[in-house]
């Protein structure tokens, strides 16, 4: 069963003291009930689900938090237009269930509604416009399916010229008849949402151990090795899942994947001026793909995304070529009216997707056809693996593993409850509108934004930007540090934060994520 926090610091807190001690406590011989290999978000999810159902869990993953595929996402929480328009009304109601839940329910901090103008250009026929608006309309029943509510998620319209301009300045006049304006979630920050499920997790009991791997699995646990100290421990476990994406393959056997990458851009937010929403930018010659253009509020814009396979190995970060760059700005530049060129692309990052390779699928079809439903496959030694999926619906990937392992081994558990149970700083939107913190705060940290906040308000060095022109501060950095596992620079301006996606941005900041690294030591956290 989960066991009390014996820390002094907050059952909720990760850091470098915590994983110390449970990491001991596994090497002493501690029998889990369920071992989570891999802490992207389904695998963080699986760890809070098991715990919170009662059942002790450790939950290791090679290098850290939302390392993978978790925090290359395009920061979206879909509702499921796309496998309407394809067929897959499974697929899509359960993505609109799930996008309700973050909404409305676990992660309202996290998530926020966001709009999204799809721009009337020569390029969009009125065929192909009425088709976009029937299926605009046809998401907002969904939604109403899934009983998410109208404040959460407004009715999509139709703009005017003036509408659509005002919204978008940097489109192109000529030729505008006007606009689609619909509504979808959007996350603040994808890496984010992990780090809440583990810390989440943590709370209930989980033991949660970063920089972990696992090199060999079976029905009864794991040989793990610390990739700090080198050594190697047996964690013994009554069940496994392997949550690990895109590598799960190479942990289990006779498991059939057909990984596609997704790319996107950096700009900065003043090439493309005032943007007030996200864009969908209709790929010419594809019925129901688009381009994404999805304004931050830090300071930069993000663009993606493509679809394309990807053969051979597996790395741990995917590479962007420069085919995709090239692709991406071409249908961006098709309906701007401003220039744009390699020179303003200031970073890119791509993702792996974890598509299950079906026999249906094996004809060599494309990536982009592939159905994103997930499976939960048990194999011969009794390891569950969860693949396939999306980040929207990781919650219920991870409900279906955690459902799997506890029947393979008859274990005592109470029913799945993550549904309704809030992430670490989650609260209703009066109560976060009322916290005396910067709104940019509240919405990366919910009911902990102010004492974020206050650690710069002890120590005006914490309270300045890391980064000139980037939000993020100090006080951000030595919070991560303290409270959300972070181990090192990379784990701080990858992951924690987003600097990391601007090289020259990374390079600036690699002293005060040092500093906020030595401050933390000097202070340490309870054990």
């Amino acid at each position: 069963m989960s066991r009390p926090s014996t820390s002094a610091q907050p059952a909720h807190s990760l850091n470098a003291a915590r994983r110390r001690r449970e990491f001991a406590e596994l090497a002493d011989g501690t029998v889990v009930d369920v071992l989570v290999v891999g802490l992207g978000a389904t695998g963080a999810g699986a760890a809070l689900d098991a715990a919170s159902r009662g059942l002790s869990v450790a939950a290791v993953d090679a290098h850290d938090l939302a390392f993978g595929t978790s925090r290359w996402s395009s920061k979206l929480v879909h509702g499921g237009l796309r496998y309407l328009a394809t067929g897959q009304l499974d697929v899509a109601y359960e993505s609109a269930v799930e996008r309700g839940v973050l909404m409305e329910r676990t992660a309202p901090h996290l998530v926020a509604a966001q709009p999204f103008v799809l721009p009337l250009t020569p390029l969009v026929s009125r065929p192909q416009a009425a088709l976009a608006r029937a299926g605009f309309r046809a998401g907002d029943v969904l939604r109403a399916a899934a009983r998410t509510s109208r404040t959460t998620l407004p009715a999509p319209r139709t703009l005017s010229p003036v509408e659509t301009r005002h919204m978008a300045p940097a489109l192109r006049p000529t030729g505008l008849r006007g606009g689609l304006l619909s509504w979808d979630g959007r996350l603040s920050d994808d890496a984010r949402l992990v780090t809440a499920l583990a810390r989440t997790a943590a709370a209930h009991g989980a033991r949660v151990l970063t920089r972990a791997r696992a090199l060999r699995l079976d029905g009864d646990g794991a040989l793990v090795r610390d990739e700090l100290t080198g050594g190697e421990t047996r964690v013994r476990a009554r069940t496994v899942v392997n949550a690990t994406g895109v590598w799960a393959g190479g942990l289990v056997g006779d498991i059939r994947l057909r990984p596609s990458r997704g790319t996107h851009l950096v700009l900065r937010s003043e090439d493309l001026g005032s943007l007030t929403a996200g864009l969908h930018i209709p790929i010419p010659g594809e019925a129901n793909r688009f381009v994404l253009v999805l304004p931050q509020g830090d300071g930069r814009v993000y663009v993606g995304l493509t679809d394309e396979p990807v053969d051979g190995g597996i790395p741990d970060v995917p590479e962007v070529p420069e085919t995709d760059i090239g692709f991406l700005l071409d249908v961006l530049c098709s309906t701007l009216d401003v220039p744009l060129g390699r020179d303003d692309v200031i970073g890119a990052f791509a993702g792996l997707r974890p598509l299950l390779d079906t026999a249906a699928d094996a004809d060599g079809g494309r990536t982009a056809d592939i159905s994103r439903k997930h499976a939960v496959l048990t194999s011969a030694e009794g390891v569950v693996t969860v693949v396939g999926g999306k980040l929207t619906t990781y919650r219920r990937m991870a409900q279906d593993a955690v459902d799997a392992a506890v029947r393979s081994r008859g274990l005592p558990a109470a029913p799945c409850r993550t549904a309704s149970l809030p992430l670490v700083g989650a609260a209703r939107p009066s109560r976060l509108a009322a916290l005396e913190a910067p709104r940019r705060l509240v919405r990366r940290y919910g009911t902990e934004a102010p004492a974020v906040h206050a650690l710069g308000l002890a120590d005006p060095d914490l309270a300045r930007p890391v980064v000139p022109g980037h939000p993020v501060t100090g006080a951000e950095l030595l919070w991560a540090v303290r409270h959300e596992g972070a181990l090192d620079e990379g784990d701080l301006l990858d992951r924690r934060t987003r600097i990391g996606l601007v090289p020259q941005d990374r390079e600036a900041a690699l002293a005060a994520a040092g500093e906020a690294l030595r401050r933390a030591a000097d202070q340490p956290t309870a054990p």
